[in-house]
């Protein structure tokens, strides 16, 4: 059988009538009789009781129609989906992030996914940036949330989000009653630093802001992660230097106060291979992360402040 054969003979059956199926499907009448006389020969069937004035369904026909209407469904749908797939509107990618990520920017980015690719699964992996930057290369991630990009030829990379960094403190602290901190209040003050193996981004953009300022801390304990260094400094065993979406975590005992110093930030880059074989890849990059969009930026580079409200309001 062939679909054209089917299609024929579905517009015949449920017009009971050759000639308006034969204006239906904008063809003339002689060929699309022969198109149902050779699926009545293939399947070796009369489907149709063709009378002077009217055409009737045998009960072959019947069973058949019902079937053919499927069939041309399905066909339909498959055709579309494998048009959708070319273009990155179904499929599947894989996207890596660092954990201070999914305080608000991953999942800002996947609620847009949702809207605008409903058809594309996203699988979530978290894991350090350098680990991140290693995957990507190796092609075991689509795309990346990273802190740091590796300079690679082969990577492409957009700002996604650019976010202070402030000071998370035990409530009722004495620097609580400051509305905003100078670097020097932290000379020989008990400090959680992150570590400089998992969390090197975060461990030199500090040490070497306090270096500039001739300020010296006192490094109590080291943490890999954001949501374990604010932990400790709940449990008041010091003062912490996080990025501003720390406050997502909502710890109680611990507050958050901006540091008076000038670009003490972090970034946050989307990143990609330059040559992908993934249709979703470009539709993500396009649809979602709007990789060719111009904002109004510092250096050049495009910021979000706040990403979620940009994103959902898109």
């Amino acid at each position: 059988m062939e679909l054209r054969q089917l299609e024929c003979f579905v517009a015949v059956a449920e017009e009971l009538h050759f000639g308006r199926a034969a204006a239906r499907l904008r063809m003339t009448q002689p060929p699309l009789s022969r198109q149902i006389q050779m699926l009545e020969q293939h399947l070796g069937v009369m489907l149709l009781e063709r009378h002077s004035r009217s055409v009737k369904l045998t009960s072959a026909g019947q069973r058949l129609l019902r079937d053919a209407r499927h069939l041309l469904d399905f066909s339909a749908r498959a055709a579309l989906a494998a048009q959708r797939a070319a273009h990155g509107e179904a499929g599947q990618l894989t996207l890596g992030y660092t954990a201070v990520a999914a305080y608000r920017l991953m999942p800002a980015l996947l609620m847009r996914a949702q809207t605008v690719l409903p058809d594309v699964t996203i699988e979530l992996r978290e894991m350090v940036s350098s680990d991140l930057g290693r995957q990507l290369l190796a092609g075991e991630l689509d795309v990346a949330l990273t802190r740091h990009v590796p300079p690679h030829q082969g990577l492409e990379k957009r700002l996604m989000e650019r976010e202070a960094l402030v000071l998370a403190l035990p409530q009722g602290s004495p620097l609580s009653e400051m509305e905003s901190v100078p670097l020097r209040a932290l000379h020989h003050q008990p400090l959680i630093l992150y570590s400089p193996g998992d969390s090197r981004y975060f461990h030199d953009r500090i040490v070497g802001a306090f270096g500039l300022a001739n300020v010296a801390p006192r490094y109590v304990q080291r943490a890999s992660q954001t949501h374990t260094l604010v932990a400790l400094v709940r449990a008041g065993l010091g003062y912490g230097i996080v990025p501003d979406s720390a406050r997502e975590l909502h710890f109680d005992g611990v507050e958050f106060r901006p540091i008076a110093q000038k670009n003490l930030y972090a970034d946050i880059y989307l990143a990609w291979r330059q040559q992908s074989d993934n249709p979703a890849v470009d539709a993500f990059l396009d649809r979602v992360a709007e990789r060719d969009r111009v904002d109004d930026s510092e250096d050049g580079v495009s910021l979000k402040a706040r990403p979620e409200s940009k994103l959902s309001a898109a």
